[in-house]
C-alpha cells in the first residue's frame, strides 16, 4: 500500500502543509503569569514535533498510569514567508494565517523531561490545530480572542491584548535565531484557566476577532490509553503535589490542602475556581494564589487595634505571630501609624554569596517578580533574616507595588530611599533605613512560600495587620473569629475606661468582677444606671 502523503494526511487538513517546525512559548499571558506567580522578562520557547499535530474532531489518549493531562487553548500563527532577522515593524507581514491550537501536556512526565518538554508535550495528538485558518491580513494582531470550553463550560477567555509579549515580537525574536519557513507554526501561549482533562472530557478552543473572522471550534475528545510505559526503556510517569497544583491551576482546584494545612475550598464544576463556601468574608481569588479579603472583614480589621488582635490570638494559643523589630516608615500622626491590612504575598532573601548573586541577583529576579505579581489588597512580606545592613526595596519597587494595588509592605530588613518610599503613600513597615543596595547582604531567592519575618512564620494568604503597635499575622481560617472578639473587647475596654475616668478604682473593674460584669451587660442592653 503506498504511503500517505502529507497533503492527504488528515492530521494536517487545516494547514497549508505539514509544519517543518512547531515552536511553543512557555509563558506569555499576564493572567497566566499572575496565576503562576512569576513573570518572565523575555520569552522562552520549546519545540514540538510535527507528528503531534491533530485535526479538529480527533481524540487524544491519556496514557495508562497517568493522571495530569492538561489542556491549553492558544492562538497559533502559521508562517507564510521566510523570516530571518526581521524587524519588529515587519514581523507580522511574515504571518500568513492564525488559527486555534490546544497545547496539551502530560504533567506526569515533566520531571523526566527536565524542562525539554519532549515527552510531556510531544505525544501523538498533543497539538490539535484548526479547524479553519484566518487570514492574518484581515485581523489586528492585538485584537485576537482565544476561548476554551471544557464539556461545554467556558474556562478560558482572554485576548492577545493581555499578552506580555506581542505576537509580532515572537516572530521577530525567533527570526533572530533561525529562519522561520513557510508552514512553520508558532504556539503563542495560554491564558489563565488551563486545567486537567480526564477520559470522556471534550475540550474546544476557538480563536476569533470578535465580530470578525473565526477559526471555528477546535474539538478534541480525551480517551483512556491502554498501553503502559516500559520501565526498562525510560523514566516512568511520576507526580507530586506541585505538579498537581500547576496542572490544575491551583492547590484548591487540585483538591489539595491549602498551604496552611486547612481543607481545600469546594471547586465550581468545570472552572478550576474554588467556590465560595459558608458565610466567610474571605473570598477565593479568580485564578489561584492568595485569598482576597471581603469588604466587611477588611473594614473590621481596619477598626481593630493590633494590640487587641494580638490578645485574642494569645487566647487561642498563638503566641508567636508578632513580626518583631519592624516599625512604620510613615511619620505617626495623632491617629498613629497608617493602618496596614491585607493578605500575605511572600518573598525570601538568602544571605549574600557572590556566585549566587551572580546567578540570581540580576535580571528578572525573585524580588522584581514579587513586586510585579502582587495583587490588589495583598501585602508583600519579605524575609531578610533581620539583617538591616542593606536595602530590601527602594522607591521604584514601592511605586510598582502601589500601582498594582498592594495593601503594603513588611520587611525585617532595611529600606533604601526611605523618605521617598514613605512618600509613595503605601504603608511600609521595616527594620530601619539603609543606603546600601541589595547585593551587600542579600540574594533574592524565591517567592510565594512559607517564610520567617521578624521571628514570625508567614504563609501566603495569611492576614497581615499593622499599626503603631507593630504587625501581627493571623491565620486566614480564624481571621473573622479573632477580629470579632477583638472588637467586642474594645467595646468593653472603652466602657471600663469611661468608668475609671468617672473616678472608680480599677480594683474589681479591670478586669471586671461579677458585679461590674452585670452592670456592663445591663449597659449593653440599654439599662446603664452607672
Amino acid at each position: 500500500m503506498p504511503e500517505m502523503t502529507d497533503a492527504a494526511d488528515p492530521r494536517f487538513a487545516a494547514l497549508p502543509s505539514r509544519p517543518g517546525k512547531i515552536i511553543a512559548i512557555h509563558l506569555s499571558y499576564a493572567s497566566r503569569a499572575d496565576q503562576r506567580g512569576r513573570r518572565p522578562q523575555h520569552p522562552s520557547y520549546f519545540f514540538k514535533p510535527s507528528s503531534s499535530v491533530a485535526a479538529s474532531g480527533s481524540t487524544i489518549e491519556r496514557p495508562a498510569g497517568t493522571e495530569l493531562l492538561a489542556f491549553e487553548g492558544e492562538i497559533a500563527l502559521v508562517i507564510g514567508a521566510p523570516a530571518r532577522r526581521v524587524p519588529l515593524t515587519r514581523a507580522w507581514s511574515h504571518v500568513a494565517a492564525v488559527t486555534a491550537a490546544n497545547d496539551f501536556g502530560l504533567y506526569d512526565l515533566r520531571a523526566s523531561d527536565k524542562g525539554s518538554n519532549v515527552r510531556s508535550k510531544g505525544g501523538d495528538g498533543y497539538t490539535p490545530l484548526g479547524p479553519a485558518l484566518i487570514d492574518a491580513r484581515q485581523v489586528d494582531p492585538s485584537g485576537l480572542r482565544v476561548r476554551t470550553w471544557l464539556n461545554g463550560e467556558l474556562v478560558q477567555d482572554d485576548s492577545s491584548a493581555g499578552m506580555i509579549f506581542p505576537l509580532a515580537q515572537l516572530v521577530a525574536d525567533l527570526s533572530q535565531h533561525f529562519t522561520l519557513e513557510p508552514g512553520d507554526v508558532i504556539l503563542t501561549g495560554t491564558p489563565a484557566g488551563s486545567s486537567v482533562a480526564a477520559p470522556g472530557d471534550v475540550v474546544e478552543v476557538e480563536v476569533d476577532a470578535p465580530g470578525g473572522p473565526t477559526s471555528g471550534r477546535l474539538v478534541t475528545t480525551v480517551v483512556q490509553g491502554g498501553a503502559p510505559f516500559d520501565p526498562e526503556l525510560g523514566s516512568l510517569p511520576a507526580v507530586d503535589d506541585l505538579q498537581r497544583a500547576e496542572a490544575w491551576g491551583s492547590r484548591e482546584a487540585a483538591g489539595l490542602p491549602r498551604d496552611d494545612g486547612s481543607a481545600p475550598a469546594p471547586v465550581s464544576p468545570g472552572t478550576g475556581v474554588p467556590a465560595h463556601a459558608g458565610s466567610s468574608d474571605v473570598d477565593s481569588p479568580v485564578s489561584g494564589g492568595t485569598p482576597v479579603l471581603g469588604d466587611e472583614l477588611r473594614a473590621k480589621l481596619e477598626a481593630a487595634p493590633v494590640a487587641g488582635l494580638s490578645a485574642q490570638l494569645r487566647k487561642r494559643g498563638l503566641n508567636n505571630v508578632h513580626i518583631d523589630a519592624v516599625k512604620s516608615l510613615q511619620p505617626s500622626s495623632s491617629d498613629g501609624a497608617p493602618k496596614l491590612v491585607g493578605t500575605a504575598r511572600t518573598l525570601r532573601f538568602v544571605p549574600n554569596r557572590e556566585d549566587l548573586f551572580a546567578s540570581h541577583g540580576g535580571g528578572y529576579n525573585a524580588q522584581k517578580r514579587a513586586f510585579d505579581a502582587v495583587r490588589e489588597g495583598e501585602v508583600i512580606v519579605i524575609e531578610a533574616r533581620g539583617e538591616a545592613g542593606s536595602g530590601t526595596l527602594g522607591d521604584v519597587l514601592a511605586i510598582r507595588a502601589h500601582a498594582r494595588g498592594a495593601a503594603g509592605i513588611v520587611t525585617d530588613g532595611g529600606v533604601r530611599d526611605a523618605a521617598a518610599v514613605a512618600a509613595v503613600g503605601l504603608p511600609v513597615f521595616a527594620a530601619g533605613a539603609h543606603p546600601a543596595v541589595l547585593g551587600r547582604r542579600h540574594v533574592p531567592w524565591d517567592i510565594d512560600l512559607t517564610i520567617a519575618c521578624g521571628g514570625a512564620t508567614v504563609q501566603p494568604g495569611d492576614v497581615i495587620v499593622g499599626d503603631a503597635d507593630g504587625v501581627v499575622v493571623i491565620p486566614v481560617a480564624i481571621a473573622e473569629e479573632v477580629v470579632d472578639a477583638a472588637l467586642a473587647q474594645e467595646d468593653e475596654d472603652a466602657w471600663i475606661a469611661a468608668r475609671v475616668a468617672e473616678g472608680h478604682p480599677v480594683d474589681g473593674l479591670f478586669p471586671m468582677n461579677a458585679e461590674w460584669r452585670a452592670r456592663y451587660e445591663a449597659a449593653q442592653a440599654g439599662d446603664d444606671r452607672g
